[in-house]
């Protein structure tokens, strides 16, 4: 007797599998919930083993269940390479590409730069995903994902887009009334408006060339884990705020902030860290990744393009 498997079933198994719920599964191929527990169910049906455990507030692979969802993964990664060269994707790329980075980075700097690529390549389709947590790209069978700070240790390939540059700032409004800060020493006299994250809130490190980084004790009356929130506040002349250039380039060439400290090196750790593409190094061997890899180190420059005739 035969024992087809649905090759939908598949992937919406390992999309389940990835985000933990039928409803976001459903949600990234368009369809009903219902239809993706179907597909579940008709999967586990003609494998005769249960691969998922449902719990009211998340959906978790049972033991057989992974060991089947990385066998599956690595099938499908295969097929899609090879049915993506069929279609002569050796000359044009062509397919999905899930690409996988930060809220604010990708909404400013990822998302603004795709028109471009897909007009160059029509036949390539993006799904473009921005979540701050670090992802497992192949767990979550994401094609590259774009990541700022430490690499992590992993099998996975990296290479660094562009290095990182931090900026201490304040409206024009806010010095006016209540002066400068010239010196790290200073920062306990003015308002810092600092990001709090995961890890708690973060410190603020400055340094003079040749030394080492310093952290510097800041303190404010607004904390928050939105930086785009904080640079609002900053904005309106609440206070400083310590963040990288690309999130403040545009405030800073139209005089909305002000650079402070230009002879100092600031950071959010006792080293600099820049931003990275992460990718399984089997995707490498797909053209649409090659090619927005290639375009989007050519779009984004070096120095990046937020880094040229920035206001000082």
């Amino acid at each position: 007797m035969r024992n087809d498997i649905n090759l939908l079933s598949l992937r919406l198994f390992l999309d389940v599998a990835a985000s933990g719920s039928f409803s976001e599964a459903a949600r990234r191929n368009g369809l009903p919930p219902s239809s993706v527990s179907r597909h579940i169910q008709a999967l586990e049906q003609q494998l005769g083993q249960n691969l998922l455990f449902r719990h009211t507030r998340a959906v978790t692979l049972t033991e057989i269940g992974a060991i089947y969802c990385g066998e599956v993964r690595d099938v499908l990664a295969a097929l899609d390479l090879a049915s993506e060269r069929a279609r002569g994707a050796a000359d044009a790329p062509s397919g999905l590409l899930r690409i996988n980075a930060p809220v604010a980075f990708g909404r400013r700097h990822i998302a603004p730069l795709l028109a471009a690529y897909q007009a160059r390549h029509r036949q390539v389709e993006i799904d473009l995903a921005l979540t701050d947590g670090f992802i497992d790209p192949v767990a979550e069978s994401t094609d590259i994902v774009i990541r700022i700070g430490r690499m992590p240790d992993s099998s996975l390939t990296g290479r660094q887009l562009t290095p990182q540059r931090y900026v201490l700032a304040a409206s024009p409004d806010y010095l006016e009334r209540h002066g400068d800060a010239p010196t790290p020493e200073a920062l306990p006299q003015h308002n810092c408006l600092i990001y709090k994250g995961t890890n708690g809130a973060q410190k603020w490190y400055f340094r003079q060339a040749g030394e080492a980084f310093r952290s510097t004790v800041v303190r404010g009356n607004l904390t928050s884990n939105n930086a785009e929130s904080l640079v609002e506040a900053a904005l309106a002349g609440q206070g400083l705020v310590l963040f990288p250039t690309w999130l403040l380039h545009e405030e800073l060439r139209a005089g909305r902030l002000v650079a402070l400290m230009p002879d100092r090196e600031a950071s959010i750790d006792t080293a600099t860290y820049g931003i990275h593409l992460i990718y399984p190094e089997s995707r490498l061997r797909s053209l649409k990744v090659r090619s927005f890899r290639d375009y989007l180190i050519e779009a984004i420059g070096a120095p990046p393009y937020w880094d040229r005739d920035e206001v000082r």
